[in-house]
């Protein structure tokens, strides 16, 4: 894993950004896995930016997004299309044919997400997985207790993602209980993950992620077995890291060899 840490949320989604426009400069037609939430919207916001200042092509790029409430319509306002739609896709050149989040409203659950599936492995699979990870140390919508082989499907959310989510929506009743998500397994087919996360109520799922047993309870703990993973985190995020001083050391040593 390469663990950075920048001093603030702003300094995290701006290198966040300029990793994937890294990406993106160096394979036009790149394949992103997608997250939503509030931890990548600064990472968004630049690559608008970057996009529409510095002339950032997504013209070629194909995306597919890690999960969606069940039961929502892609025009309701808490739905992860309306999220990708507002902050991202109508705000740069993407082809929406090239587009993909998970449908709310399908039900032929079983068929939908194998179909999803399918269509990942059509166009190459995934080349960089974007990443959020919940109090819980979960990723996607893989609940604590989540096989760490896991294909896309249909999860019950836990109450205390329900709890989290529930600022989003006019009250906690209105929070769906259920989404369709990419699984473990999924996610860890990715050629590159990168996960993000911000804020001091983060610190415990990013050491656990980072520090802690590979464990089902804690599905984000899967990353340490992927060969390329990048943790992006603001330092009240990074606060509880057993080795933070070393992290910090071999970044700082990595870039001087990037100098060489």
């Amino acid at each position: 894993m390469r663990i950075i840490i920048e001093p603030d949320y702003e300094g995290m989604s701006k290198k966040a950004a300029q990793i994937v426009a890294e990406r993106i400069r160096n394979k036009p037609d790149i394949v992103l896995g997608l997250a939503t939430g509030s931890t990548p919207l600064g990472m968004y916001q630049e690559l608008v930016r970057l996009h529409k200042e510095e002339g950032l092509d997504f013209s070629k790029v194909t995306t597919f997004n890690l999960d969606e409430y069940w039961g929502l319509s892609p025009s309701h306002p808490q739905s992860y299309h309306y999220f990708m739609w507002n902050n991202l896709f109508s705000h740069i050149n993407i082809d929406p044919d090239r587009v993909y989040i998970p449908s709310g409203r399908v039900r032929d659950i079983k068929t939908y997400c194998q179909w999803y599936e399918d269509k990942i492995k059509q166009v190459g699979g995934i080349d960089l997985q974007i990443l959020g990870i919940g109090r819980d140390g979960h990723i996607g919508f893989n609940e604590p207790g989540s096989s760490l082989g896991s294909r896309t499907r249909i999860k019950t959310l836990a109450p205390e993602t329900v709890e989290d989510n529930a600022r989003f929506f006019k009250n906690k009743d209105e929070v769906p209980r259920y989404a369709i998500t990419m699984g473990v397994g999924t996610i860890m087919e990715a050629k590159e993950c990168m996960l993000l996360a911000s804020g001091k109520n983060k610190a415990e799922a990013v050491q656990k992620c980072v520090e802690g047993p590979v464990s089902s309870e804690c599905t984000s703990s899967a990353l340490q077995l992927h060969p390329k993973v990048i943790i992006v985190l603001d330092e009240e995020a990074s606060q509880n890291l057993k080795r933070k001083d070393y992290y910090i050391y071999a970044e700082r040593i990595a870039s001087r060899l990037e100098e060489i």
